[in-house]
């Protein structure tokens, strides 16, 4: 058994993003041992700078020595970093330096460190959706599925998560092991959420109307950002605590949000700022959305000498979007004691509230 030290120092790689920002505002309210939360960003949040035991680190999680330096004398380091992209903005280049160089970087580190105790973000991408539209329905961690991966993203989440998996119980100075384990988080949604925040600014082009594209019969798992923190926090916590039974382990992230499809998820935190959903049934055939989302990508083919077009629809997202990917699983619970902090109508009353005051600023053309 391990045991968890006063004085808590934490590494929060990306921890400007969306949900590395909630992580550390998780941590300064929810750990009584904290002394410090270092925040390792490449483009750092200045609105952070004032908090207190937050110390913010701008540097690349591409450049060891960037790294390195972070991590000396952490106590845990919970690895968020990472280029989420399914939709071209990236290089595959970019993708992979990032997702799993850094992550190569951030395990070296550990060990070279000595910092013992790693916990890192993964993605429900790393089993799927796979490229054939295969539902996962009601799935855990140890349910059957062909996962098939051929964009960037999920093939170098899945490269990254093997790596920190097969890290555990490394050698490391004064004779200790290096512990690690990893989260899949569903689609994460919340106060702040950059790809929510894009639907609501398309629906004001067509004037608050959706229109349904995918059957209402297609299910998505998905899981809110202060969940996802919660979840981080006790993993952290136990893996400390007892890592023989934590080290090497993975785990989905869950709450009790409800099984929807993208558009009626999307739907109950649009609908409060005025927007309407046509059609019960999709309005536009499949074979039509798939001729749309393959001439996108001919399209940024032709315009990447140009600029980048990089649009939500392309044939890889109408997979996601089209196949059932929802989980079923107690095993965070068995494991660390996990139960979700927000209920579902807290979740989605905080992020309503986060979308109705952008709505608010939109309309007074701040």
């Amino acid at each position: 058994m391990g045991s968890t030290s006063r004085n808590q120092i934490y590494l929060v790689t990306g921890g400007c993003g969306f949900l590395g920002k909630h992580l550390v505002q998780m941590l300064l309210e929810q750990e009584p041992d904290l002394a410090e939360v270092r925040v390792f960003d490449l483009h750092l949040d200045e609105s952070m700078r004032h908090l207190n035991r937050v110390t913010l680190i701008q540097g690349d999680i591409t450049n060891p020595e960037d790294v390195r330096t972070a991590v000396q004398g952490a106590n845990v380091v919970i690895h968020t970093a990472s280029l989420v992209d399914v939709w071209g903005r990236f290089s595959p280049e970019k993708i992979n330096a990032v997702n799993v160089c850094g992550t190569q970087n951030v395990i070296e580190a550990c060990v070279s460190e000595g910092t013992q105790y790693l916990v890192y973000t993964s993605s429900m991408e790393v089993v799927g959706p796979n490229t054939k539209g295969d539902h996962f329905y009601r799935g855990n961690e140890n349910t059957p599925y062909k996962s098939i991966h051929e964009l960037p993203y999920p093939v170098s989440k899945t490269k990254a998560e093997k790596l920190v998996l097969e890290a555990n119980g490394r050698p490391m100075k004064g004779g200790k092991h290096l512990v690690t384990c990893a989260l899949r988080p569903t689609g994460i949604y919340g106060e702040n959420h950059p790809l929510i925040k894009e639907f609501y600014k398309q629906g004001l082009l067509t004037g608050r109307w959706m229109f349904r594209a995918i059957p209402a019969s297609v299910e998505h798992g998905r899981v809110y950002v202060g969940n996802v923190a919660w979840m981080h926090l006790l993993a952290a916590r136990k893996i400390q605590e007892s890592p023989v039974s934590m080290g090497g382990q993975v785990y989905y992230c869950y709450d009790s949000s409800p099984y929807k499809s993208y558009e009626d998820f999307n739907m109950e935190i649009l609908r409060p700022c005025g927007f309407r959903l046509l059609g019960s049934r999709p309005l536009i055939p499949y074979f039509l959305l798939h001729l749309i989302a393959f001439l996108n990508v001919f399209l940024q083919w032709v315009l990447k000498p140009f600029f980048t077009y990089a649009p939500i629809l392309n044939p890889y997202t109408l997979v996601i979007a089209s196949t059932t990917f929802t989980v079923a699983t107690d095993k965070a619970q068995r494991h660390f004691g996990y139960k979700p902090q927000y209920t579902w109508e807290e979740s989605l009353s905080r992020t309503v509230k986060w979308l109705q005051e952008v709505d608010t600023q939109t309309q007074a053309g701040k």
